[in-house]
């Protein structure tokens, strides 16, 4: 098929990258002229892993292309993706600006039919409003399918070339079949391709990703307790997490969720559900965990040295939200630079791939360290934000040698307790009883 995608966004690149990869002709559109030059030219605007392979393939055999013109690039695809940002506005709500103003573009350049897809995370009656919006000035047939992603970065290519399900927002019989027939390469498996009503499936990415973030911050809300009570969260977990009714993932306790899905996510439904006059409590309680868990580890911090950390040096390992990403929306490691920067102490960071991104952020309020141990040097002590690989087995000779005290607070509970007590740190993690020096 002919495919535009508009928005080279995260979802937008994906999404593009994966289509041309079973022989799809692919045209991504973006107004950032930058962007669609540095793309153009064969480099890769984010970092996933497997994404590079796959878009140098596809570029090269002329199945993926990128373009600033709307009108181009739309001109020949039968399907056409709306990829587009949907960030939170001040009341919470989630900003369809983006996607109105191309929708608004569409109506007044569709020549013939299309099928245009709500790819973004958008709240339910978004396709009615593009559908109104596009219908305004079009002539000619068209319809508006909905068809949340849910991708998982760090895996997001595997989670599009092999997904758990698809999920297809329509009740045009037209639309449906091209949408299926899209999508079959992806399912030959037999992982079911789901058919719905658009408002059916707009909810289903929000509730998706709110049940994702309510397991999270009840966790992390045992954790505390198991931390007053004298338990292990990692028995509780592991305990729970056999039952299949449960499952064992999104079990892990640690400092919170980010990134830019779960966080808006939860905050929209919320926001649509005030709009229809519902008290959505479990999820207000969910943001409020996530809020305060953020910087779990500052009280802990603070107590160790005696509630004074002016003039104290600390080495983060990690920066991005979640592993094998360099996305820092959200991550709680930038609340917990600023909660440390502001107490008067100074901050050493690593992260393997989101350091350039923090600097664009926080710039030089922090060292960056070109190697994980050189944070360590001269720091008071070592604080864990991100559960990558690299910082699972590390040379704990290495870092007791670096460190002026044999101190780590872990965020992620990358370590056993028992292995560092023999190793003789003081360790303090999440849900678990501390290592006393």
């Amino acid at each position: 098929m002919k495919i535009s995608v508009v928005g080279t966004g995260y979802v937008g690149l994906v999404t593009g990258t994966c289509f041309a990869e079973t022989g799809n002709d692919v045209v991504c559109v973006d107004i950032d002229a930058n962007k669609v030059k540095k793309l153009s030219s064969g480099q890769v605007t984010i970092y996933e892993p497997g994404l590079e392979k796959l878009f140098e393939r596809n570029l090269k055999e002329g199945r993926l292309h990128f373009t600033t013109n709307l009108a181009e690039g739309i001109a020949d695809a039968q399907v056409i993706f709306l990829a587009l940002p949907t960030p939170p506005g001040e009341d919470g709500s989630a900003d369809l600006s983006y996607i109105l103003g191309v929708a608004e573009q569409l109506g007044k350049i569709l020549t013939d039919y299309k099928v245009i897809v709500d790819k973004s995370t958008v709240p339910v009656g978004t396709a009615e409003k593009v559908r109104a919006v596009i219908a305004k000035h079009c002539k000619v047939p068209f319809d508006v399918v909905s068809n949340p992603e849910f991708l998982r970065e760090g895996v997001a290519v595997d989670d599009f070339m092999k997904p758990d399900r698809v999920v297809i927002g329509t009740e045009s019989e037209r639309a449906r079949k091209i949408m299926g027939d899209l999508y079959a390469p992806y399912v030959r498996q037999g992982n079911p391709v789901i058919y719905m009503d658009e408002k059916s499936a707009e909810l289903t990415k929000y509730a998706a990703n709110s049940f994702l973030a309510t397991k999270i911050s009840f966790m992390n809300e045992i954790a505390i307790l198991c931390e007053k009570l004298g338990a292990d969260v990692d028995m509780v977990r592991r305990g729970i997490g056999s039952d299949e009714r449960i499952g064992k993932r999104f079990l892990f306790p640690g400092i919170g969720y980010g990134g830019s899905c779960f966080p808006k996510d939860v905050q929209a439904l919320v926001k649509s559900s005030e709009e229809v006059s519902y008290d959505f409590k479990i999820l207000n309680a969910v943001m409020d965990v996530n809020e305060k868990q953020k910087l779990f580890l500052l009280p802990k911090i603070e107590a160790y040295f005696n509630n004074d950390l002016k003039g104290k040096h600390f080495a983060l390992w990690g920066l991005a939200f979640k592993p094998n990403t360099d996305d820092i929306r959200e991550a709680p490691a930038l609340y917990i630079i600023e909660a440390l920067t502001k107490a008067g102490a100074t901050v050493s960071v690593f992260d393997p791939e989101a350091m350039p991104n923090v600097r664009g952020v926080v710039g030089d309020i922090v060292t960056y360290a070109e190697h994980q141990y050189d944070s360590l040097e001269n720091a008071d002590a070592l604080i864990i934000a991100t559960e990558w690989s690299v910082f699972r087995t590390p040379d704990f000779d290495k870092i007791k040698s670096s460190l002026k005290n044999q101190v780590i607070f872990d965020g992620r509970n990358l370590f056993e307790v028992s292995r560092m007590q023999e190793l003789g740190f003081h360790y303090e993690s999440v849900g678990r009883t501390p290592v006393n020096l």
